[in-house]
């Protein structure tokens, strides 16, 4: 059975790419991110696809606008029938209630499950030197630990945060919060453009319900081999 805290970066260029790279996984995975580049390319397309294969979609387009503006976009976006969607943590309050409001009312107009909505704190790409750059009088973890609890108080499922900051985010939020973390990488793989990484283990150990691999799979000479090896290595964490 597929585990399903495993989700799969499509940033790829294509439709072919993404075609080759899910049947290359074929039942060994089961829920696929959809980011920026391939939704601005491919549109609907995509998801069209992944879920003909009976796939699930975390569609990753960090909205961050006015409220009106991320409400109205998501409306639209829930008739694609993704099962997750994000938005920036610091688009503030309002936006966040907004956002869920949005996506629960279209939601029960189409008769559907609504996607879950989760929130970015702070992106796994800054590193702690570019955080003191900007912000040299506030600590990170402590950061988004914060926008996490405001994450929580809009009434959102969860965040997507860095591995880095699991565990404090669990302690503060409770169990019933999802955390999706970026920025995992297997021991002995490339860190890329990450910045605050771990391992899928010490990722789910830490309190990540769901972990967003990438590259360390696309990139791989055999990618299901890949894939399968990162699914035993979380096999052995209970979630």
């Amino acid at each position: 059975m597929t585990d399903e805290r495993l989700i799969v970066a499509l940033d790829v260029h294509s439709m072919d790419e993404v075609h080759n790279l899910v049947e290359t996984l074929g039942d060994s995975v089961g829920f696929y991110k959809v980011g920026m580049e391939l939704f601005y390319s491919m549109g609907d397309e995509v998801i069209k696809y992944l879920k003909d294969k009976g796939k699930k979609v975390f569609l990753d387009l960090k909205l961050h606008d006015i409220p009106n503006t991320v409400a109205n976009a998501l409306r639209v976006l829930t008739h694609l029938g993704v099962d997750m969607i994000n938005v920036h943590a610091t688009g503030g309050m309002v936006m966040m209630e907004k956002a869920l409001e949005a996506i629960k009312d279209e939601a029960e107009k189409l008769g559907i499950e609504r996607p879950k909505l989760v929130a970015v704190t702070i992106l796994s790409s800054i590193s702690l030197k570019d955080w003191s750059r900007m912000w040299p009088d506030m600590d990170l973890d402590d950061q988004a630990v914060h926008m996490a609890k405001l994450v929580q108080e809009a009434g959102l499922d969860g965040v997507v945060s860095s591995p880095m900051e699991a565990e404090t985010i669990r302690q503060a939020c409770g169990e019933d919060f999802l955390i999706v973390t970026p920025g995992v990488r297997p021991a002995g793989t490339a860190i890329n453009d990450q910045s605050r990484i771990t391992t899928p283990a010490i990722a789910l150990s830490s309190g990540a319900t769901h972990l967003v691999v990438g590259r360390p799979i696309r990139s791989a000479l055999n990618p299901k081999h890949a894939a399968e090896n990162i699914l035993k290595e979380m096999g052995s964490v209970k979630s």
